[in-house]
């Protein structure tokens, strides 16, 4: 069972020694942010600032920027398990009657019983209405202000409610909102994200889109709003998967839409196709600043909280940062959904190196010729991977989390004569090596062996193997020599 709201997720962090109280007084303006960076960087625990000068609750930080913070919010020791968890969940087959099912969820009776919980359930009610605020007042939140250029203080780590008119079903999203005044905000969509589609719809209907934006949700919500999870699941079932148990939602107040009952804080209000305004400078997850640019604005109408409310933030910059660790996270998690498409595919790596979404290594098993340039170009078309500046490809048995041993693969496998695959397509829309924004370069690098039918004219050398009875005598050497042992003892063979 997972975590019902951030609240009982602090409880249990503090309960295993992974979460501080901050009680001296610390500014929402800079200074949480450099106390985060620093812990963060330490891998440290998760803050709560109790004494934010101006604000009238605490401000949780660094709630998931470990690895061990995000697999115990999923239920599991490890990020890895909680892959294994969605790759039953991919590869489910319509099956025969209970022995089919039986049998395609490997005769688990858990995993049956999570297909039960995946839709949401609809309550009346929930804590995150216990307190509607008479006027909209975003002062009154600890809104943090991150770096000292950024263009105001803004709305880092919110959950965005939307919904498409043409289906009605919603859709959530992590967007971060800048604050204009005391009721508005700026909302960044970028292009290719869905809550901008969602936007682009309603906008060609001439309407307002109603939005909501929850702040402070329990883990696998919050996960579930930054995880590309594939069109046609919904983020709250997806959300319920991993929590094996639904969330809950509570309709709005004043617009159309459901929001997370267990929510800390929840903003309600509109965005009118017709009006922009500049969002912007951002410190952002590339270490550079964004440039300004006009994005929808965010009408708040209604503000409503718990009557203790927590205020969740989260603090980004060049890794290492939370959303560095988060990316590696969804990286792991979502490898089942590459591989279902992708067979061939061994292992993936997005490393922090490349911000997650610029660079991308990827071994396989190679089949036939042509075969690497394939999963190049698949993986540009699969969702964010689109993003991708650069994509190496390299054998089975190569660790892609070795980034010495891909280095190497590359400078002795790769022939830039002919191993490089040159494209053009979508960036990330913060990317800043392109001239025209949303739009670069890419490059694929094919650092596989070659073979007769790559039409690779001479022999492939054979590599240097160690002998095997070799390997055992030194084995055995360094068990009978405690010299030996300790000198090697954190060296690999």
């Amino acid at each position: 069972m997972g975590f019902r709201s951030l609240g009982e997720f602090l409880d249990a962090l503090e309960g295993r020694g992974d979460l501080v109280r901050v009680r001296a007084p610390v500014s929402r303006d800079l200074e949480i942010t450099e106390l985060t960076r620093r812990v963060v960087r330490a891998d440290g625990p998760a803050l709560l600032f109790e004494n934010v000068p101006g604000a009238s609750m605490p401000v949780a930080t660094n709630v998931l920027g470990s690895p061990r913070r995000i697999a115990f919010a999923l239920g599991a020791d490890d990020v890895d398990r909680v892959a294994e968890r969605v790759d039953k969940l991919v590869r489910l087959k319509p099956p025969a009657g209970l022995v089919g099912a039986l049998r395609d969820l490997g005769g688990t009776i858990e995993t049956l019983s999570t297909l039960r919980t995946l839709a949401p359930k609809r309550v009346a009610r929930g804590p995150c209405q216990e307190v509607e605020e008479a006027t909209v007042d975003l002062d009154r939140l600890p809104i943090l202000k991150c770096w000292p250029k950024d263009g105001g203080r803004t709305i880092t780590f919110p959950v965005v409610i939307t919904k498409d008119p043409e289906t009605g079903e919603s859709h959530t999203g992590i967007y971060r909102l800048q604050q204009y005044g005391h009721d508005t905000l700026g909302m960044h969509f970028q292009v290719h994200r869905v809550g901008a589609s969602n936007y682009r719809k309603w906008a060609a209907r001439g309407e307002r889109m109603p939005v909501a934006a929850a702040i402070g949700l329990d883990p696998a919500t919050v996960f579930s709003g930054l995880a590309p999870v594939p069109e046609g699941i919904s983020n709250f079932v997806f959300a319920g998967f991993l929590r094996a148990e639904p969330v809950e939602l509570v309709p709005a107040r004043a617009i159309d839409l459901e929001v997370p009952a267990a929510a800390e804080i929840v903003l309600e209000g509109y965005v009118d196709p017709s009006e922009r305004a500049v969002e912007g400078p951002f410190g952002d997850h590339t270490g550079y600043y964004s440039a300004p640019e006009p994005f929808p604005v965010f009408h708040v109408v209604r503000l409503t909280h718990r009557a203790r409310p927590v205020y969740l933030g989260t603090v980004t910059g060049k890794p290492p940062t939370e959303d560095a660790v988060l990316g590696k996270a969804v990286e792991r998690v979502f490898r089942p959904v590459i591989r279902l498409v992708l067979p061939e595919v061994v292992d993936l790596n997005l490393p922090t190196e490349g911000l997650f979404i610029n660079v991308a290594i990827v071994s396989i098993r190679k089949s036939y010729p042509g075969q690497p340039r394939k999963v190049m170009h698949a993986l540009w078309g699969l969702g964010q991977m689109m993003f991708a500046r650069y994509i190496v490809v390299v054998d089975d048995d190569v660790d892609v989390h070795d980034l010495s041993e891909v280095l190497y693969r590359v400078g002795l496998q790769a022939d830039p004569g002919r191993d490089l695959e040159h494209a053009e397509g979508p960036v990330d829309q913060l990317s800043i090596s392109n001239p025209v924004p949303n739009v670069g370069g890419k490059l694929g690098i094919d650092a596989t062996r070659k073979r007769p039918e790559d039409g690779f004219p001479r022999p492939w050398p054979e590599e240097i193997r160690s002998d095997p009875g070799a390997v055992e005598a030194a084995a055995r050497a360094i068990r009978d020599d405690p010299t030996l042992a300790r000198l090697l003892a954190r060296s690999p063979p």
